[in-house]
């Protein structure tokens, strides 16, 4: 009895740092509420389902707070489809490349010498540059991925000599000028820009000499030789050429190689099943190329595809206009279209094949211009990511879409893209 007593007067038991212990009513007492839920998880067997859940909340506040931009770039359109294209509904997802992107095969695999950030850090120059253009609306002409392609490419090579077949109302012109201010610039155009000024705004540079209206002499029939020495142009390395006459591409590449012109940039590079003209795009699309190569079956694959993205984007291109008689998907439905499309030509697939050796056997460089922003940046509905490179801005980023000044343009200006091509070429 004593035992007991003495016992029930005993003092707790201290540990050797002080911390009472052996008292499990008083560890009870002062434990708090966050230690008793996490014991009775462990009891039960319920963590790993707690922690999962737990895991998945912090994604989604995650995910919420990063894309609130993105929501904002819907939100402030009025474009219904934009918003559905960027959420991905109805099949609007813009997934660029889905449907393959042939690019034409080099000699030596070489390709450009700027990345992606020579090209941002060139659309924060351009933007200021392009606002001050002439001509504000230039429908028929070149909008302003491909405006910004040609200065990037013109400022980059730093030609001794610019030569554009193709100048409309003098937009090219105007961009080339911006790019080279000294350079000196020869344009081929059946029509003087000066022309267009009765009408509107246009562009006539002092440095240039103009072949046009009766002066007008065809790039293919143009004695460089003579015009070289004329400009004191010893190296045609140094000299830059520019295509927006709509000609068959493969004609104009062989005119060059003849001339001894090694840079040249072509600005409609149609893909296939589009355009008026035979372009490097429509070459190079071949069944051994990755992204070449097409099913005319209505019910394969590439068919529902093309199919349900023909009803969001203008230029997209179902089974039906891809293929012509014979199943021929080549060129446009079997046809090596050239000069404005007022000249057609059936070819057969051996030959559209051996047109395409031969690009690769004299290209040293293939570089075409991705777009610059995406579709839910741009609100473009015009061509179809599915067939173009990824963009220099990409889909979501409406930060750096703002600061390089991109928010500012007109939505329409971003609608010309057609897979503006730089090519470096040479005969060994």
């Amino acid at each position: 009895m004593l035992e007991r007593v003495l016992s029930s007067r005993r003092a707790t038991p201290v540990s050797d740092d002080g911390d009472e212990a052996g008292d499990e009513s008083k560890t009870r007492k002062h434990i708090s509420v966050a230690t008793r839920v996490t014991n009775y998880v462990i009891r039960t067997g319920h963590l790993w389902p707690c922690l999962l859940i737990g895991l998945v909340i912090v994604l989604v506040t995650s995910f919420v707070y990063h894309t609130r931009d993105l929501v904002c770039i819907s939100a402030s359109s009025s474009d219904h489809l934009s918003r559905l294209r960027f959420f991905g509904f109805e099949g609007l997802e813009t997934d660029f490349g889905s449907l393959g992107v042939p690019w034409c095969r080099t000699k030596h695999d070489r390709t450009v010498e700027w990345t992606t950030k020579d090209l941002i850090k060139g659309l924060e120059e351009f933007v200021p540059i392009y606002e001050t253009r002439p001509i504000k609306n230039n429908m028929y002409g070149m909008g302003f991925d491909h405006s910004f392609g040609l200065w990037f490419i013109t400022r980059w090579l730093k030609p001794e000599l610019m030569i554009e077949s193709g100048a409309f109302k003098g937009h090219s012109t105007w961009v080339l000028r911006q790019a080279m201010p000294d350079t000196r610039i020869i344009s081929l155009t059946p029509r003087h820009p000066e022309k267009y000024l009765k009408k509107g705004p246009a562009y006539v540079d002092e440095n240039c000499t103009y072949f046009a209206g009766k002066d007008f002499v065809d790039f293919g029939n143009v004695d460089w030789g003579k015009v070289m020495k004329k400009h004191g142009i010893k190296d045609r390395s140094q000299v830059l050429v520019f295509f927006d006459d709509h000609q068959n591409e493969l004609k104009r590449l062989k005119q060059a190689l003849k001339a001894g012109f090694r840079h040249l940039v072509f600005e409609d590079n149609y893909d296939t099943g589009t355009g008026d003209h035979y372009s490097f795009r429509q070459m190079c699309d071949q069944f051994y190329i990755r992204g070449g190569g097409h099913s005319c079956i209505k019910d394969s694959d590439e068919g529902r595809i093309r199919a349900r993205r023909k009803k969001f984007w203008e230029k997209a291109v179902d089974i039906d206009e891809l293929c012509g008689p014979g199943e021929a998907w080549w060129g446009v439905r079997g046809q090596m279209r050239d000069d404005f499309n007022h000249s057609n030509k059936a070819i057969s697939y051996a030959e559209h094949f051996k047109n395409s050796r031969f690009v690769e056997s004299v290209l040293d460089v293939y570089w075409e211009l991705p777009p610059v922003a995406g579709p839910s940046l741009t609100h473009q509905t015009r061509y179809d990511p599915a067939r173009a490179s990824s963009p220099i801005v990409e889909d979501g980023r409406y930060g750096l879409f703002r600061r390089l000044g991109l928010s500012g343009l007109e939505a329409s200006v971003f609608n010309g893209y057609t897979q503006m091509v730089y090519l470096q070429v040479s005969q060994e």
